[in-house]
């Protein structure tokens, strides 16, 4: 599944088709949109939050999608053939004179009042890769509220606490950071590479509890893998090197020890986490670092 990194960049790309312009042909290939009429709507912007795209147009309404495990939207010139979007499994179409929006395979479409969007986030965290993730956001009663990185962090202390964000563990033993972290309820955005790689730069065991690392600990953590997902933003996420995540049986880059992969979650929520049994061996100091990590 996609995560916030490719995510965000998609939403880039259909903003810069998009922003500004007049739909000239709108199809929602959805059962319970199929009848929802966009033509002749001006986007105001494509945007993200965490995992989904957020299409939001002048009469104040918004599209949101979600790329789920197969996802795409692709971009083609209006007129050409690629964007005919003739294929079955097509189940969006925007366009105006210049660009035609293609999404295939989509896992969630929606169309709400623009007011009524946390309705569909629901109870999602912080955005990861929001501009206010990591300094203290104007507006609140202080003149100064908390960054996302401090709410996210309080979320997965909390759900620790708690036995997990779906009460599947002990309270008092806590929850794995890795579940925490691959919830959407703590912090929206990050899945299963990231949350390897952000684990193994911290050489934490994945299945630590969060109480272990505390709070700064926890919002280090964030932080970290806040940074790798903008680096993949930068460069793109085919030029990142990966520690560990794919990487099963292949010698880890410090160590040289095999990685191993094990599971987070329980069915049917199971995720694949990799990680190296001896960089992130249980028990070591927390956050602790070699020589050469990332």
């Amino acid at each position: 599944m996609p995560e916030g990194d490719v995510v965000l960049l998609t939403a880039r790309r259909l903003d810069a088709a998009l922003r500004g312009r007049q739909l000239d042909r709108a199809e929602l290939r959805w059962p319970t949109a199929f009848e929802v009429d966009l033509v002749g709507r001006t986007v105001l912007e494509v945007a993200a939050y965490g995992k989904h795209l957020l299409t939001r147009f002048d009469d104040a309404r918004t599209l949101r999608t979600h790329l789920r495990m197969d996802g795409t939207w692709r971009i083609a010139r209006s007129g050409s053939p690629q964007a005919r979007a003739r294929n079955p499994r097509v189940r969006a179409v925007l366009a105006n004179a210049t660009w035609t929006c293609v999404g295939t395979d989509l896992g969630m479409l929606d169309v709400v009042r623009t007011r009524d969007e946390r309705t569909l986030l629901g109870d999602l965290g912080p955005d990861l890769l929001a501009d206010g993730f990591d300094r203290p956001l104007p507006g609140s009663d202080d003149a100064s509220g908390p960054a996302g990185v401090d709410v996210a962090a309080e979320r997965i202390l909390a759900a620790d606490a708690a036995g997990g964000f779906r009460r599947e563990h002990d309270a008092a033993d806590g929850a794995p950071l890795a579940e925490l972290l691959l919830s959407q309820r703590g912090v929206a955005g990050l899945g299963t590479i990231y949350t390897a790689e952000t684990l193994f730069a911290h050489r934490l065991w994945p299945w630590t509890a969060a109480r272990a690392v505390g709070p700064d600990g926890v919002r280090d953590l964030l932080l970290t893998a806040r940074r790798l997902e903008l680096d993949a933003v930068a460069s793109g996420p085919q030029f990142q090197e990966r520690y560990v995540h794919g990487r099963e049986g292949r010698p880890c880059r410090i160590c040289g020890t095999a990685v191993q992969v094990g599971v987070a979650n329980r069915p049917p929520y199971e995720r694949p986490v990799f990680w190296c049994p001896v960089c992130q061996a249980p028990g070591q100091p927390t956050g602790a670092r070699s020589s050469g990590a990332p």
